[in-house]
């Protein structure tokens, strides 16, 4: 539990594990059907926000970092943000948690 000081992964963390997996599979499915080079990282942060009282929600920034590519950063935005169009975690979450995207290229 949230400040009990034990060791372990805490809800928001599993949830950023499962989703980064789930985002880089649907980012692989989208490189291999736009036929698009480039090697990626996918970085999720999962964050618990507390309104008045107990209202607790959850907000997720995905960034992706695209490498060995020549691609534009815009055009590897845009298939970022298809990935985000299929993924399932990223359809489940739509509409009832804040996600903000973003990408670059190095």
């Amino acid at each position: 539990p949230p400040g009990s000081g034990k060791e372990g992964n805490n809800p928001e963390q599993m949830f950023a594990i499962g989703y980064s997996a789930c985002f880089d599979g649907a980012l692989g499915a989208v490189k291999q059907m736009e036929k698009a080079k480039f090697d990626s990282t996918t970085q999720i942060e999962v964050d618990l926000l507390q309104g008045e009282g107990h209202d607790y929600k959850l907000a997720a920034k995905i960034h992706v970092i695209g490498e060995n590519t020549e691609l534009s950063a815009d055009e590897f935005q845009q298939l970022v943000e298809k990935a985000h169009q299929i993924c399932p975690y990223s359809k489940a979450t739509r509409g009832n948690i804040n996600v903000e995207v973003t990408s670059e290229v190095k």
